[in-house]
C-alpha cells in the first residue's frame, strides 16, 4: 500500500487497483494528456528562458575593452550593439569598463575592430597583514586607540631609516622635511579629521561605487574619500604624519597628502578603480605614489597604467606582498609591485631581519620598516599593524626627501637640474643599506632605504 494525493487528502489504493485505474484513465484521457503535456513543456520552457534571462542580468560580466586608440564614439556604439552597457572610460589605458550579459558577449566584443584585449574588472585589496583576520577581506581587523591623542613619539620605524637626521642634515633647505611634495595615497581613503593629518591633508577622490544593482550601479560620488577602514589612513600617517606634539610623526612631516579612495570598507576595489586612481594621480600632477594593495594577477591594464605614470614623472611605490614563505628560490611579489617601472617594497623587523611573510623575488627593489608599526587610525585612533603595506610608505616618504632637496649631480642623468623617477630610484638604491649578501638580493632588494644618505649623498654605511 502506498499513499497518493486527491483533492488535497491522502487515500490509500492497493497497487493493482491503483494501476487499473490509472491504466483506464490514461486510455480515456491520452490525448487530453498530450495536450496537457505540451502546455507544461512550453511554460517549462518560457520560465528557463526567463530564470536564465533573469540571472544574466543578475550577474553581468564585468570586463575592461582596451582599444588601440582613444575611446570615440563609434566605440561606444559598437559595445552598445553587442549589448554591453559602458560604466565608465579609462582614457590612462584606452579603456572603458563594460558590463556584458553573457561569456559570448565577451568574445564577440574581442572580434571588433580596434580592440586590443579584453580583461576580467577583478578585484584588488589591501594586502592582507601577517595576523590578519579570516575571510580576508570580508573581516575587519578593527582596532586602535580612541582619542584624545597621546603625546607625540618617534616610532622605530621612522627612526630606523634616519628620518629625523635627513631633516636636521638638509636644514638650511626650506623643503627638507618634504615641504610641498604631493603624494597620492592610492587605497581605502584617508580620515578626513585626524588632527596628526590635516595640516598636510590637501583633498583627496572617491572611486568607489556604493550600492546599485550589479547592472546599474550608482555613481561615485567624488567627495566622499574618507577612511570607512583604516588603513588608508595608517599608511598616510607613515608618509606624512604631522610634527606636532601628538601621536606620530611621518617620514615626511610636511609633505601634501592626497586621498585617492579606490577601495571600499573592506579593503577591497575594482582594478578599473585603481586604474583611475592613477589616471587621476597623472592628471592632478602628483610627485610620488603609493599603493599597499595588490593582487596575484598580472593584469595587462595595470601594467599600462603604472608604466604611464612613471613616463609622466611620477615615482611609484607599492608593497612587495605579505605572501613571502622564506624560501628564496621561489617569487611571490605581488602585482603592481612587480611590474618594472615600480619601487616593490619588502618589509623588516627592528632588527633588521625580514620575516618570512615578506614577499621576495627579484623585483624587490628596497627594503623598510613594517613590523609593528604605529601610526594613524580612523576616528582620530592609531593602531599598530605589520606589513609590507607598512614598509611601503616608509619608502614613499624618502622619495618625497629626495624630491624636496637639490637634485645631486651625481644623479642628474638628464643635466636638467631636477629629479625625474629615475634618478630618484637611483639615489635611493645607492643610499640604501646594504643588508643580507652583499649586493642586491630577493629579500632586501638593494637593502634598507636610508632618508639621511638619499638626502645628503653621503654614503655613512655603504
Amino acid at each position: 500500500m502506498f499513499p497518493v494525493l486527491f483533492q488535497g487528502k491522502n487515500i490509500f489504493y492497493s497497487r493493482e487497483k491503483f494501476k487499473r485505474s490509472f491504466g483506464n484513465a490514461m486510455k480515456k484521457n491520452f490525448l487530453f494528456g498530450i495536450v496537457v503535456f505540451t502546455l507544461f513543456a512550453a511554460v517549462f520552457a518560457f520560465l528557463g528562458t526567463t530564470i536564465m534571462q533573469t540571472n544574466a542580468a543578475g550577474n553581468p560580466r564585468r570586463v575592461i575593452v582596451t582599444f588601440d586608440t582613444p575611446v570615440n564614439e563609434a566605440a561606444y556604439q559598437s559595445l552598445v550593439e553587442k549589448g554591453g552597457r559602458v560604466v565608465k572610460e579609462l582614457p590612462l589605458t584606452n579603456g572603458v569598463v563594460v558590463l556584458l550579459p553573457t561569456e559570448a558577449a565577451v568574445s564577440d566584443i574581442g572580434a571588433l575592430s580596434g580592440v586590443k584585449r579584453v580583461e576580467s574588472d577583478i578585484r584588488i585589496f589591501a594586502l592582507k597583514p601577517p595576523s590578519g583576520c579570516t575571510p580576508w577581506p570580508d573581516c575587519k581587523n578593527g582596532g586602535g586607540t580612541e582619542p584624545p591623542p597621546p603625546p607625540q613619539t618617534l616610532e622605530w620605524g621612522v627612526d630606523r631609516i634616519d628620518s629625523e637626521i635627513a631633516w636636521a642634515a638638509s636644514s638650511s633647505s626650506p623643503s627638507s622635511r618634504g615641504t610641498g611634495i604631493r603624494i597620492a595615497v592610492i587605497d581605502t581613503g584617508i580620515d578626513k579629521d585626524h588632527a596628526d593629518l590635516t595640516a598636510n591633508l590637501k583633498g583627496g577622490i572617491n572611486f568607489v561605487s556604493k550600492g546599485g544593482s550589479p547592472w546599474n550601479p550608482k555613481p561615485t560620488d567624488p567627495s566622499a574619500w574618507d577612511d570607512d577602514n583604516g588603513h588608508g589612513t595608517h599608511v598616510a600617517g607613515i608618509i606624512s604624519a604631522r610634527d606636532n606634539s601628538i601621536g606620530v610623526v611621518g617620514v615626511a612631516p610636511e609633505a601634501d597628502l592626497y586621498a585617492v579612495k579606490v577601495l571600499d570598507r573592506n579593503g577591497s576595489g575594482y582594478l578599473s578603480d585603481v586604474v583611475e586612481g592613477i589616471d587621476w594621480a597623472v592628471t592632478n600632477d602628483m610627485q610620488v605614489i603609493n599603493m599597499s594593495l595588490g593582487t596575484a594577477s598580472d593584469m595587462q591594464t595595470m601594467h599600462d597604467a603604472v608604466d604611464a605614470a612613471y613616463a609622466a614623472g611620477v615615482v611609484v611605490v607599492a608593497a612587495a606582498g605579505n605572501s613571502g614563505d622564506g624560501d628564496g628560490s621561489t617569487n611571490n611579489v605581488t602585482y603592481p609591485a612587480k611590474y618594472e617601472s615600480v619601487i616593490a617594497v619588502a618589509a623588516t623587523a627592528s632588527d633588521d631581519a625580514v620575516p618570512y611573510w615578506s614577499s621576495d623575488g627579484g623585483e624587490v627593489e628596497l627594503a623598510a620598516p613594517g613590523v609593528d608599526i604605529r601610526s594613524t587610525w580612523n576616528d582620530g585612533g592609531y593602531n599598530t599593524i605589520s606589513g609590507t603595506s607598512m614598509a611601503s610608505p616608509h619608502v614613499a616618504g624618502v622619495a618625497a626627501l629626495v624630491l624636496a632637496t637639490p637634485i645631486l649631480a651625481a644623479y642628474d642623468a638628464n643635466g636638467d637640474g631636477g629629479w625625474d623617477p629615475t634618478e630618484v630610484r637611483a639615489v635611493l638604491a645607492a643610499a640604501s643599506d646594504d643588508l643580507g649578501v652583499l649586493g642586491r638580493d630577493v629579500f632586501y632588494g638593494y637593502g634598507l632605504v636610508d632618508a639621511e644618505e638619499s638626502v645628503t649623498g653621503n654614503q655613512a654605511n655603504p
